[in-house]
């Protein structure tokens, strides 16, 4: 009879564990603002291309439409961004910051830092793992494009 692995062993566990953990790094840092941790990664997106479309930012936080859309309408509530029609097709919706949002990123630059001081690995084995991280991401990714087919 077969034994299954461990726990502790699969990666599967480990990549969820260390996730979970480290987002909850972040809800202290992202509180004073007022932002989730997900609403954090839709505007680090908007900041690094602003005024992009619905569907190029789902592609950029890798968050599908039931999940962006609501994050989207959140922080336009909070007035840090606003949802335009594209000047091309009307049907197409535009992610742009406002001033407000914009500014946000001058008040929020210190979140990295602050995370980075609480996590005891050095900046080289921070990139590896990042590295690996996105390596697995983009392998699955792939493996998911490849059954669509």
């Amino acid at each position: 009879m077969t034994k299954t692995v461990p726990l502790e062993q699969q990666i599967c566990f480990a990549l969820y564990s260390a996730s979970n953990a480290v987002i909850r790094l972040y809800r202290p840092l992202l509180q004073p603002f007022d932002l989730t941790y997900p609403q954090y990664v839709v505007m680090l997106a908007l900041w690094q291309q602003d005024n992009i479309s619905l569907g190029d930012l789902g592609s950029q936080t890798l968050f599908d439409s039931g999940t962006l859309t609501p994050l989207v309408k959140k922080l336009e509530q909070k007035g840090w961004l606003k949802r335009e029609s594209a000047t091309h097709d009307e049907r197409v919706k535009q992610v742009v910051l406002t001033d407000a949002g914009r500014a946000l990123e001058q008040h929020i630059a210190g979140v990295m830092p602050a995370l980075r001081c609480q996590i005891s690995l050095d900046d080289d084995r921070l990139v590896m793992l990042r590295t690996l991280a996105r390596q697995v991401q983009l392998t699955i990714q792939n493996l998911e494009q490849g059954q669509r087919k």
